[in-house]
């Protein structure tokens, strides 16, 4: 969880989004300027309602805030080991259960498809905060809404126009979570919330005669005495014994000052909704990065991707580890940037594929767009190879946490039978490219959905890794010819619409 600099009284050694040692000032460095870890023994700010216009005024967006816009697909190829030039930026695999098949009963049949993408995603700032009221606590979310199309690419056998068809369609919306106030009661906020019950004479069989109990009542007499005598908790003395405790019915003025206070997990979340039937929430924060014993999470340079034999990573595969991982073993790790082995275009039988730990997976080093159809984060590392980055912004966020708060995922009942949608992970890296002089901002994710449905002989479950990668410019930062094809495919302006309401500079 974070906090912004100007809500402490000052940053000292705990401030996180210090500029790195010779970094030069940049607009991500200033949204990102001015964050420190919230901790237990900080100062906590009060909550008043005379004050509420201004803070809905002042929420926090955090690195949300550089995400206003509306960001299309950046493509570049500078990976001059893949000879066949990438259509789009956009890469996803999916895997689904084989035509004919039923869960339990014909098992290991599955169809792998594996597509560049176009995208467009337009983020839009919600104005003012979102209040979450809890009573002693008060959150303020900053949102911020997104609308995701996503067309693939591909070629049609005698054609030379390119084929685009839509694939996927979201919208939902990303919460900063970090604005929180301490609400305590007040003598106004007692008298408008107790509604009209008229006063409570429930009280007079312990001696209490007053109005509304706002401490509770202790009996400082021992069981076996015949007439009980009772006290305000505020009337016994340092270490006088007390017998029984009467719970108050009322709050009194300051109720709630002195805690718990809340220290939210995590800073971000999304929540979005899929027209497959699903709609997550996801849980996340900014990644750190330590260097010369501190803590930055405004990183100087490009993010690293890792080469040859380190790529063969699982986490990242769109091979699932319980897919048999290729006939991989320490000693024979694959390595992605080179050709794939020569047993990806052989009849595999049971003499040279013991196991039938390769023939599941032969499909997926056999694509045209290997290798990113076994590793599609790659086409990220390929897309920076050629680019000068100054400084970036790491958020990782998952429906399923290891610790603390979770997401989650829901299904309709037709996917959640054949197809159950269980974990959703997404990384995302907000960049700062320099480029002619000029500072340009960039967006790359990676998206691994995992769909569960039974898979070997057996009938164990199999978690199939669903990946998305791409990269992404703010439409005014991308080549003419690109351009041109993300306003065919994503903007329908007719000369009675309102051109700015479909204008795809309007979100800026």
């Amino acid at each position: 969880m974070l906090k912004r600099k100007k809500e402490s009284p000052e940053a000292g050694s705990e401030q996180l989004f210090r500029k790195m040692p010779g970094q030069h000032e940049a607009n991500l460095a200033e949204v990102m300027d001015g964050y420190s870890k919230l901790l237990i023994d900080d100062p906590v700010r009060p909550f008043r309602e005379e004050n509420l216009q201004s803070i809905e005024n002042n929420v926090d967006y955090g690195v949300l805030a550089a995400l206003n816009g509306t960001w299309v697909s950046y493509n570049v190829n500078y990976n001059k080991d893949i000879t066949k030039p990438s259509l789009a930026s956009g890469v996803h695999t999916t895997i689904m259960p084989s035509p004919g098949t039923n869960s339990g009963t014909i098992p290991g049949k599955f169809a792998f498809d594996s597509e560049e993408y176009i995208e467009k995603l337009t983020f839009s700032i919600v104005p003012g905060g979102v209040r979450n009221r809890g009573g002693a606590s008060e959150l303020f979310c900053g949102a911020v809404k997104y609308e995701q199309s996503i067309k693939s690419v591909n070629t049609v056998q005698g054609q030379d126009a390119l084929k685009y068809t839509p694939i996927h369609e979201e919208n939902g919306m990303y919460l900063w979570l970090s604005d929180v106030y301490n609400h305590a009661a007040t003598k106004e906020s007692i008298e408008r919330d107790r509604g009209i019950h008229a006063i409570s004479t429930e009280d007079a069989k312990y001696g209490y005669t007053g109005e509304y109990r706002d401490e509770p009542l202790v009996r400082i007499t021992p069981d076996e005495e015949a007439n009980p005598k009772y006290i305000l908790l505020s009337q016994l003395q340092p270490g006088q014994p007390y017998y029984e405790i009467i719970p108050a019915q009322e709050i009194k003025p300051g109720a709630g000052i002195d805690g718990p206070y809340f220290i939210p997990d995590y800073s971000i979340s999304r929540s979005g909704v899929i027209p497959h039937g699903s709609t997550i929430t996801l849980l996340g924060d900014i990644v750190p990065q330590n260097k010369d014993n501190q803590t930055f999470y405004l990183i100087e340079g490009s993010p690293q991707f890792p080469y040859g034999k380190e790529a063969w990573e699982t986490n990242h595969l769109s091979i699932s580890r319980t897919m048999g991982n290729a006939g991989v073993t320490p000693e024979e790790i694959i390595d992605l940037d080179k050709p794939a082995p020569a047993w990806v275009h052989e009849t595999l039988n049971d003499v040279n594929d013991k196991g039938s730990n390769k023939i599941y997976t032969q499909r997926i080093l056999a694509d045209d767009l290997y290798p990113y159809s076994v590793r599609p984060d790659l086409r990220l590392r390929d897309t920076l190879r050629g680019q000068k980055v100054s400084n970036y912004v790491h958020v990782r966020m998952s429906s399923k946490m290891k610790t603390g708060a979770q997401g989650g995922v829901l299904n309709v009942p037709f996917v959640n039978r054949f197809v159950p949608t269980v974990e959703v992970d997404m990384d995302m890296w907000i960049e700062t490219v320099i480029e002619d002089g000029k500072e340009i901002l960039q967006l790359q994710y990676e998206q691994i959905v995992f769909f569960e449905f039974d898979f070997g002989n057996d009938g164990g479950t199999t978690s199939w890794p669903h990946i998305q990668v791409n990269t992404l410019r703010k439409i005014q930062d991308i080549p003419e010819d690109q351009r041109k094809v993300i306003e065919d495919q994503f903007f329908n302006i007719s000369e009675n619409s309102d051109a700015a309401s479909g204008c795809p500079y309007h979100k800026g």
